[in-house]
């Protein structure tokens, strides 16, 4: 084999390009039906059927329903952060930061089915454990770990205590989209940012800096 053979790329199963519109709808398609049905009842004949795809450009695509899924997850969590404007820490006060951090925790903003998605994902973690730690890995860290980067740059600028629990803040922001829906059933009220941070602001700000 030539080098310029070797660094060609392999060509795509079938010789036919992929079509972004085609995998968009069928990673819709599994999220929607892992929000309705939850893993184990998922089907890939459900999910064609409902992208209006074939099984074989399903198949080129994903080599299994896992696979399908993790990629799912991903897509969920990117157009998530596609939906949000970028923040500027360095035009906003320490005050507003935090906020914006803590609403971007929503797993609703761009995905009214999210609960729905995590509840059926955690009734099934004890039959299929990989996949829960894939929702771990792939949908809820990537989301708390902009909180955390949030709140490291308060502490770096002197705006949050370098003493603060960043792990148990994150934990109870997060939390809080949770039990608001476990007991309201509702979509996210606008304001509940604003008042997970006042309560949990004072007890973060450094004390020696004045209030934004």
């Amino acid at each position: 084999m030539s080098s310029k053979d070797a660094g060609a790329p392999a060509p795509r199963p079938g010789g036919r390009p992929r079509d972004p519109a085609i995998e968009e709808a069928i990673l819709k398609a599994t999220r929607a039906r892992l929000a309705t049905d939850g893993y184990a009842r998922l089907t890939i004949g459900d999910v064609v059927a409902d992208a209006g795809v074939t099984r074989p450009t399903l198949y080129r695509r994903w080599a299994n329903k896992r696979e399908l899924v993790v990629d799912a997850l991903d897509y969920g969590l990117r157009k998530q952060r596609e939906a949000y404007p970028p923040m500027d820490l360095e035009r906003m006060t320490p005050l507003e930061a935090f906020t914006e951090a803590v609403r971007r925790l929503d797993p609703r903003y761009h995905n009214e089915r999210a609960m729905a998605l995590h509840g059926n994902f955690m009734g099934e973690a004890e039959r299929e454990p990989e996949l829960f730690t894939q929702l771990r890995e792939h949908g809820n860290e990537p989301r708390c770990a902009e909180l955390t980067r949030t709140l490291r740059h308060l502490q770096d600028v002197g705006a949050v205590r370098a003493d603060a629990d960043l792990d148990a803040v994150v934990t109870l922001c997060f939390g809080s989209y949770f039990g608001d829906y476990l007991r309201a059933g509702r979509s996210t009220p606008a304001d509940l940012a604003d008042r997970v941070v006042a309560v949990l602001w004072p007890t973060l700000r450094a004390h020696e800096r004045p209030e934004a």
